[in-house]
């Protein structure tokens, strides 16, 4: 059984800062990919980062490259998102995701689709006032 929990979401004002964090729960992996998703009202999910869990390679949307880092503490099996000059734009609800089959060579190519993740977590609600 593989659990995915978020937290650190809540109300900034904008060009503030927020950090989510994402524990996963899981027997033993070897390799993972580990992303962040977020999903406005009205509109479809979007892929925000994303690190190989082996290496710490990472990848981002490009409306968040400048401000969001992605980061992991495999001690904690946590995920981070340090998410810094936020925008009003940037209010969603972030889900974290894990997709336990991923291989190096596939991982970047991925890494953005949200149908490759076999664990979503409960998500976290983020509000940027203006």
């Amino acid at each position: 059984q593989v659990q995915l929990v978020e937290s650190g979401g809540g109300l900034v004002q904008a060009g503030g800062s927020l950090k989510l964090s994402c524990a996963i729960s899981a027997r033993t992996w070897s390799r993972a990919i580990m992303a962040w998703f977020r999903q406005a009202p009205g509109k479809d999910r979007e892929f925000v980062s994303a690190i190989w869990w082996p290496t710490g390679a990472t990848r981002s949307a490009d409306s968040v490259t400048d401000r969001f880092t992605i980061s992991i503490d495999k001690s904690r099996r946590t995920t981070y998102l340090q998410m810094n000059n936020l925008k009003p734009e940037d209010t969603a609800t972030y889900y974290c995701a894990a997709d336990l089959r991923a291989i190096l060579s596939a991982w970047y190519e991925r890494s953005p689709r949200s149908d490759v993740y076999q664990y979503w977590g409960q998500g976290t609600q983020v509000t940027v006032s203006s």
